[in-house]
């Protein structure tokens, strides 16, 4: 079969050490039976060892070793390749994994400082505000305080013999010595033999190479030639050494003597003095990790310590990190890529570019249908508040933007009244949405991205002084003033340039600005007016280079801020305080968006069609806060909210006596008790759990929990966990699932959860269907071809049973579609094999008309009759055909009885799709059904949906027979 290297639809798999290369290779015919044409792998670069996710990229260069060898990387190409499928790779641009001891541009930076060849690949600030930290990186890993920990002994000097050098290490953390700074260890060995008068040749050499040392480039002589001899002289040295400790044994002794002296003795602290001023002269400075909030002076992923960004703007930056993953394209081995956080680059147009006239200089490189890149390029881009995507060479996104529209297909939007009324009735309080994010975005700024917070209020400030019109605006004014433009931006960053800002980014600083100053009346509205022109650069205009210079460099770090704190305060913060429907609170969704009308969703897929034809279209992914069949249940909420509200009435009074008192204060407070009982019914298993499982589902539920309560930081945190709040919490969760006879609870929830997870298969029968025939490239996350349960990670990364699957396959691959099959199929809809035959049916017939749905024509149809609000049916057409896709929505209120199906004349009546006239009466075949019948004018959806609960036909004559056989 020929390969495509433009997807037609991809399977996200996730490689860590203990799902690697050889089992993805076995999975590979089961993949091609199932439909798809390429894998999309997590990222397979070298990365932090236990690595569970692969973004903690250690080694751009290398094989993950712990995913497989080069030939295992190989083996699983070929196989891919036999059977006409590729590879989209994810890439890591903007982070590297560092702390530990394998990330060799680091440690040499550590070891260098700013005479390191790698110090201009890593986004540090040489220069902070802090005169303690000019010229270091400050190094936020200690568990304690530095003191505590240098007299506690859990710093160590140690000399490695081969090398010749020396490090401080603190467990499995290496921090390199400067060789400059050698003498300071060697020099009383060298006064040692100098005194004994020796003749010895070795000892003379040492002390020759000892003063050798000390005469090395310092850290701070950074012209190139001074690089240059450093870096060779340095390990030149280094050589001689371990040559002489390996010749002499009165050096090696005198060594040791030296680290069991600076290393000290507990309990006597002026015996770390001497270690304490080596650590001084180096050009890191080591700290507890709590000081990285207000200290740290290189640039992050978002907050976390050990991720260091990447100057990915410098091109001997892109080079270095992409030359393996070029190789590979060449090499015919990846079509594509991903590209992860995209929002963290300095400028992404710039690198879209840069990755473009990569592209082009590869072999092959096939121009691909309607594209602006010759390879595939998808990028993790985040649209919020009505954001459109920029005019950039790529495919298009990773599907965010399509998770959340289609998923508002299946929430009821006349709900929203009495749903937010049920929320604020049952946690006694009301919540303002937009409030909790402005809320959560003022506790990111303060207390988890301080330090970048007050690095760019320092240059805003240098920026005011330069000009005699704004050098009266003080620090703190200035630094108020950026906060709260930052937390009023409505989307996550613009994207200014030298070349200055567009009409869209104007507008969203405009609107950020003018949103602060109405939350702030009292504050001096000049310095708004100040930030806003210095952030769309228009206060640079006519000025003098070196000013224009540094407005543009604030404005386009201060993109590289608003993004993380967007991220951290809306997804992984607001997302977890504000609970009125959680299906809503996912990556790129808003919750004032209550629901997507039919019309809006056409419009939607037309527009994609028109200008991004192959953007992914995801429903769960390895980021989703629930998978995609988890939120399809909990949008059934929206269709019986006085149902709901009822049983959250009768929930909190059997479970009230479950709770503890802490501080005056019921644990877990209603707002978490809430989304408890969603979450629940978004996890609960298909069928109810028996002995072990409950076991199993209480971890998950105790582990959600405490992700949760943590992100929301109201009761506890990352930061600061609060243990006895957290184990309250645990504690509850426990005693609500234990199943007994006195568990009244459990008696009055799993009826209704039954009947929202009967009703929620529909929704996700129809999601599927909707995804896989919308315009765009479908992509299906690992495992989530049957029912997927899974909540945020790490539950999302547990291991799937994929011997389960392709059983099912072979089983539905060995019959062909008939009434009697998907009745049977619904006979038991719950053991998740109706989706997994949708998914194989549709996925195929995609397979074998990749015209019809890459370029073919997207025709919104007409419903009409009684129940035309409960439906979305399209066409999809060309010059071989038509399909027509039939998919019900918000069928609660249209089934009499529980566990029903929406099938059938007695659900339907006479409601139908109305066929345009340029839609032919023809032959149509039901692909789902195999039945066959001829539609003239309208399709009545009674006998579309005789059988099945959603409908894919088309009058396109089969390719190769109706099964894809492996």
């Amino acid at each position: 079969m020929k390969r495509r290297r433009i997807p037609l639809s991809t399977y996200r798999l996730q490689f860590h050490q203990h799902f690697t290369l050889e089992q993805a290779t076995e999975l590979v015919p089961y993949l091609a039976a199932l439909g798809i044409s390429h894998c999309y792998a997590s990222p397979l670069l070298k990365a932090r060892p236990g690595s569970t996710h692969g973004y903690d990229i250690v080694d751009h260069n290398l094989l993950n070793p712990e995913i497989g060898t080069p030939e295992a990387f190989d083996h699983f190409i070929d196989t891919l390749h036999q059977h006409g499928m590729g590879l989209i790779l994810d890439i890591v641009p903007n982070h590297m994994g560092i702390m530990g001891s394998d990330n060799a541009w680091w440690l040499d930076v550590l070891e260098n400082g700013e005479a390191s060849s790698y110090s201009g690949y890593f986004d540090i600030d040489w220069e902070p505000v802090k005169d303690e930290l000019r010229h270091k990186v400050l190094v936020p890993v200690l568990g304690d305080t530095y003191g505590a920990v240098l007299e506690h002994a859990d710093l160590k000097l140690t000399f490695d013999n081969f090398k010749g050098e020396f490090n401080i290490f603190y467990f499995n953390h290496r921090f390199p010595i400067d060789p400059k700074e050698y003498p300071r260890i060697l020099q009383k060995c060298s006064d040692k033999f100098s005194q004994l008068g020796t003749d010895q040749p070795e000892l003379l050499e040492f002390q020759s190479l000892v003063s050798s040392f000390g005469h090395l480039p310092g850290q701070l002589d950074v012209a190139p030639e001074k690089i240059v001899e450093r870096n060779r002289d340095k390990e030149i040295h280094k050589k001689r050494l371990a040559d002489l400790v390996s010749r002499s044994a009165e050096i090696s002794k005198c060594i040791e003597e030296r680290l069991k002296t600076l290393n000290g003795t507990v309990g006597n602290a002026a015996s770390f003095e001497e270690l304490h001023q080596l650590i001084k002269a180096q050009a890191f400075r080591l700290a507890h990790w709590r000081v990285a909030i207000d200290d740290i002076n290189y640039r992050r992923f978002f907050d976390i310590n050990d991720l260091a960004a990447l100057r990915m703007q410098d091109q001997a930056v892109y080079d270095a990190t992409h030359r393996l993953v070029l190789e590979w394209m060449n090499q015919d081995k990846v079509d594509g890529v991903r590209v992860d956080h995209p929002d963290g680059l300095y400028d992404p147009a710039q690198y879209f570019r840069r990755l473009q006239s990569s592209f082009s200089a590869l072999t092959p490189c096939t121009e691909a249908i309607g594209s602006k890149t010759c390879r595939f390029l998808a990028i993790e881009k985040i649209l919020t508040g009505g954001e459109h995507l920029p005019d950039w060479p790529i495919s298009g996104t990773s599907g965010y933007d399509f998770t959340n529209l289609v998923n508002g297909l299946f929430i009821d939007a006349t709900a929203s009244t009495k749903m937010e009324a049920g929320y604020r009735a049952f946690i006694a309080e009301q919540l303002d949405f937009d409030t909790v994010v402005y809320n959560s975005k003022r506790a990111i700024i303060r207390y988890r991205l301080a330090s970048e917070y007050n690095v760019l209020a320092n240059q805003l400030t240098r920026i005011a002084l330069a000009r005699r019109h704004t050098c009266d605006f003080t620090l703190n004014g200035l630094r108020d003033a950026l906060g709260e433009v930052v937390a009023s931006f409505s989307i996550y960053r613009t994207y200014v340039t030298a070349e200055g800002s567009s009409p869209e980014d104007r507008q969203v600083i405009e609107a950020a600005v003018a949103l602060a100053k109405w939350r702030n009346p009292a504050m001096d509205a000049s310095i708004f007016n100040f930030v806003q022109d210095v952030l769309t650069t228009r206060i640079a205009e006519g000025q003098n280079p070196s000013y224009r210079d540094a407005v543009i460099a604030f404005a386009m770090k201060f993109q590289q801020f608003s993004s993380p704190v967007m991220a951290k305060g809306l997804e992984d913060t607001a997302f977890y305080r504000y609970n009125r429907l959680i299906s809503l609170n996912e990556v790129g969704g808003d919750p004032h968006k209550f629901g997507t009308n039919v019309a809006e969703f056409h419009r939607a897929n037309q527009d994609r069609l028109e200008h991004w034809p192959q953007t992914m279209l995801a429903t769960t992914t390895h980021d989703t806060k629930r998978s995609e069949d988890a939120r399809a249940r909990i949008d059934v909420l929206s269709e019986v909210p006085s149902r709901w509200r009822l049983r959250l009435r009768h929930w909190k009074r059997m479970n009230q006596a479950k709770k503890k008192m802490l501080g005056g204060k019921d644990v877990p407070s209603l707002n978490e008790e809430y989304m408890f009982y969603q979450t629940l019914l978004g996890a609960w298993p298909e069928e109810n759990p028996q002995k072990e499982q409950w076991q199993a589902l209480r971890k998950r539920v105790e582990l959600f929990m405490l992700k949760a309560l943590r992100e929301a930081k109201e009761n506890t945190s990352w930061v600061n966990p609060n243990k006895e709040y957290e184990e309250a919490v645990a504690s509850f969760v426990k005693s609500v699932l234990t199943p007994g006879r006195k568990n009244r609870f459990l008696e009055d929830f799993v009826p209704f959860q039954k009947y929202v997870a009967g009703t929620a298969i529909w929704n996700s029968l129809s999601q599927t269907l909707l995804k896989l025939t919308a315009p765009g490239v479908p992509d299906i996350y690992q495992g989530s071809e049957l029912w997927d349960l899974r909540m945020v990670d790490p539950d999302n990364r547990s291991p799937v049973n994929y011997d389960l699957r392709r059983k099912t396959l072979d089983e539905l691959n060995a019959r062909p579609p008939s009434a009697e099959l998907v009745r049977e199929l619904l006979e038991t809809p719950e053991d998740g094999r109706v989706k997994l035959y949708l998914i194989f049916r549709s996925l195929n017939f995609r397979r074998q008309n990749p015209s019809l749905f890459e370029q073919g024509e997207y025709m919104p149809l007409v419903v009409e009759g009684g129940e035309s609000e409960h439906l979305c049916a399209f066409a999809r057409r060309n010059k071989d055909g038509v399909a027509i896709v039939v998919a019900p929505r918000l069928v609660a209120s249209i089934l009499s009885e529980e566990g029903e199906s929406p099938t059938g004349a007695e659900v339907w009546g006479e409601t139908s799709v109305v066929l345009p006239e340029n839609l032919k009466s023809s032959n149509f075949v039901n692909l789902l059904t195999g039945e066959a019948s001829k539609i003239s004018g309208r399709l009545l959806i009674a006998d579309a949906l005789q059988d099945f609960p959603v409908a894919l036909l088309t009058n396109i004559t089969p390719k190769n027979g109706n099964n894809a056989r492996r």
